[in-house]
């Protein structure tokens, strides 16, 4: 019994005790779950920090390389051959100019007319190249005679322009009257062309196009000659003649420089020079009376040049210096006239004087009236 007692009293000390140990305040322990089970309501979870994910930097596309600026290659203009090529154009022309103004000379001269006539003088005007002016004859004695004229001209041929010339002409020629009706004669005789505005073309291709230079200046013209003939009084009506001209010719050119132009790669400068050439002429005429009132006169010849030389000394850009040369030349020269006696003393004239061949003569006309006073 007393053991069951004790017993009693030593559960009765147990329980006091623990009793004791809950009621301790909840300061001196907190008691920590075992699992989330235990305290679902009490347990609050731990934030898990929420990790912001770092900004990515924006970063700026990569440059698109640009193009090199190094400018591209410009053409090369090709066309100083053409260019150089073209002096020897401006040669030919000046060949040309030579021999127009002496043929346009000639009239003066009465290339158009008989040997042995009366005195007499003609005012006359043509056209093809324009002219204007005055020739005649007068005898000095019973052989000799003197024939002299003068005239302003404008003429263009083959890429050149004379705008202004006036051509003056005489010459002595002897006649051997006292020989009869078949006899000799000789003449020997200048033209004078002192002064000439003058415009000259040059033109040449390029790869990049075409390029037309109208370049101006002056010029002078003299010429000198000789001439032996047969004449013949074959009929009171007809006279015909057959003669050999020899010809000295010198023409001086001034200086000039190609003019300012929008597009010339390939420029000219032009030193002063002379051109020169030297000419034979084997030629003969026919004098015919119609009736009583109506002259008609036909001549020609074939010339030939010799000892030709351009004095054209031409510097190009991308050719250097450009001397040109002329070779020999042979060209065909004609003329005529119709006379028409208005009344004693008086003659209305229609004329021609041209050149036919190659170039650098070529083919040309030239026609006029005149009106011839004879006393």
């Amino acid at each position: 019994m007393a053991m069951f007692t004790r017993t009693i009293w030593l559960s009765a000390a147990l329980c006091l005790s623990l009793l004791a140990a809950q009621s301790s305040p909840a300061s001196a322990q907190t008691p920590t779950p075992t699992s989330t089970d235990d305290c679902i309501e009490c347990y609050t979870p731990t934030p898990t920090p929420t990790v912001s994910p770092s900004p990515t930097p924006s970063q700026s596309p990569s440059p698109t390389p640009s193009p090199s600026s190094s400018p591209l290659p410009t053409p090369t203009t090709t066309g100083a051959d053409s260019s150089g090529n073209s002096v020897n154009d401006l040669a030919k022309q000046r060949f040309n100019q030579m021999i127009t103004n002496r043929v346009l000379g000639t009239v003066l001269l009465g290339v158009n007319e008989q040997v042995n006539c009366s005195d007499c003088i003609s005012a006359f005007g043509s056209a093809g190249s324009f002219s204007a002016g005055i020739h005649g004859r007068k005898s000095l004695t019973n052989n000799l005679s003197l024939l002299a004229g003068i005239a302003y001209t404008q003429y263009s041929e083959g890429g050149y322009s004379v705008t202004s010339a006036p051509i003056g002409a005489f010459a002595l020629r002897y006649d051997f009257v006292d020989w009869g009706s078949s006899r000799p004669f000789f003449d020997i005789g200048t033209i004078l062309t002192p002064y000439e505005k003058v415009r000259y073309t040059r033109s040449y291709q390029t790869s990049l196009g075409a390029v037309s230079l109208d370049s101006q200046t002056t010029a002078s013209n003299y010429a000198v000659y000789g001439r032996a003939g047969w004449m013949s009084r074959i009929s009171p009506r007809d006279e015909v003649a057959a003669s050999v001209e020899v010809w000295q010719l010198w023409q001086r050119v001034k200086g000039y420089t190609d003019p300012a132009a929008t597009f010339n790669p390939f420029d000219a400068s032009i030193a002063g020079g002379t051109d020169k050439t030297n000419l034979v002429k084997v030629g003969g005429q026919w004098t015919h009376l119609f009736g009583s009132s109506v002259e008609a006169n036909i001549n020609g010849g074939w010339v030939q040049s010799f000892g030709s030389h351009s004095g054209i000394v031409a510097t190009v850009t991308g050719d250097g210096t450009v001397v040109p040369t002329i070779g020999n030349q042979g060209w065909f020269e004609y003329g005529g006239r119709l006379g028409f006696r208005i009344t004693k003393g008086w003659v209305a004239d229609l004329f021609l004087n041209g050149t036919a061949g190659p170039q650098p003569v070529g083919n040309t006309l030239h026609g006029g009236v005149g009106l011839r006073i004879s006393y």
